[in-house]
């Protein structure tokens, strides 16, 4: 959430700047060519959101159609990634689509808004990290996986990373509680995720949890992966599997580098508010599409289209619909 929203104080603070001096109005020096962007990313998000609904859609609706897929923990973990990343592109778009038309709305609904999106942010990389553990046990500890990856223990996983998931932005909350005045929550704002920092002091608690969730993260992935990469270049005798799963990891660990480099953001935008306002407008933007938008398209690359059992569900799942259409 906090990526996501900063599209939306880009755009906010874009509307405040041309607003507020007249000067360039007039002129039409600063606030044309600012509009142009607005109208550009605008419809950048659009295109962009509506495509990797469309994915998550035919993606979803593979998982459901397969009992299958079910009883399998990497199938179900990878389900969750998509129910949030799909419920995330929703509301956040909603609420992009509030900023650019300068709609406002109470406080108080605004923070649990942010919050619930704050959640679902952080839901994915969580669960990206189970399912790395979840290659670690089945490759390095095969005799195992079925006892510690069972069904019944997938969902009990799936509580822990929703619980997880929710300790930054619960503690932010609880920050924002304890500073805001009563009268705070009823005033009409533009919907951002700043609105819940009252004191820098806050913005400094933000910054360590997401730093400790990031380095525990990196820590995790960085053993587990060193141990696949060992077990599957000796175990594997074809070097077509063997390079086709090397790949694949590298993927995987890529798109969760650019999950996990999200948690750096509060660090960056406090050094970030010094510099020129159309450059922050830039590198906000290009950190929203890069670091947002890009890791919940590679999961169905790395998940779905590669994973050759998903990937012959898919396609017999579009067949099914384009022959109904017919």
């Amino acid at each position: 959430m906090v990526l996501v929203c900063e599209v939306i104080i880009c755009v906010r603070m874009a509307s405040q700047s041309s607003a507020g001096d007249t000067e360039m109005n007039s002129n039409n020096t600063v606030f044309g060519p600012t509009l142009a962007q607005r109208h550009s990313k605008f419809i950048i998000v659009q295109v962009l959101v509506v495509i990797f609904l469309c994915i998550n859609l035919l993606l979803i609706v593979t998982f459901f159609k397969n009992q299958s897929f079910y009883t399998t923990a990497r199938y179900i973990l990878f389900a969750v990634t998509l129910l949030s990343d799909s419920f995330l592109f929703l509301v956040s778009d909603l609420l992009f689509i509030f900023a650019v038309f300068q709609v406002t709305m109470w406080v108080s609904l605004c923070s649990v808004i942010c919050i619930i999106m704050g959640l679902y942010l952080i839901v994915t990389p969580v669960t990206l990290t189970a399912m790395t553990l979840e290659r670690y046990v089945a490759i390095c500890m095969p005799l195992r996986h079925t006892e510690l990856c069972s069904t019944r223990n997938t969902l009990h996983v799936i509580l822990v990373i929703h619980g997880l998931s929710s300790v930054p932005y619960a503690v932010i909350f609880i920050n924002f509680f304890a500073s805001a005045s009563l009268d705070f929550y009823y005033q009409y704002r533009m919907c951002y995720v700043e609105i819940l920092i009252v004191y820098k002091w806050q913005d400094h608690v933000r910054s360590a949890v997401f730093q400790f969730y990031f380095l525990i993260m990196c820590l995790i992935i960085m053993l587990c992966y060193v141990k696949i990469m060992k077990v599957a270049r000796t175990a594997s005798e074809d070097d077509k599997i063997s390079s086709k799963g090397l790949k694949t990891v590298t993927l995987h660990a890529f798109q969760l580098l650019l999950c996990l480099i999200q948690f750096w953001y509060p660090l960056i935008a406090s050094s970030l508010i010094h510099i020129d306002f159309t450059d922050l407008q830039h590198v906000r933007f290009f950190s929203y599409i890069v670091f947002n938008l890009s890791p919940r398209c590679l999961s169905p690359l790395i998940y779905g289209l590669r994973d050759e059992m998903f990937f012959t569900a898919m396609k017999k799942c579009l067949s099914c619909g384009l022959c109904d259409r017919q």
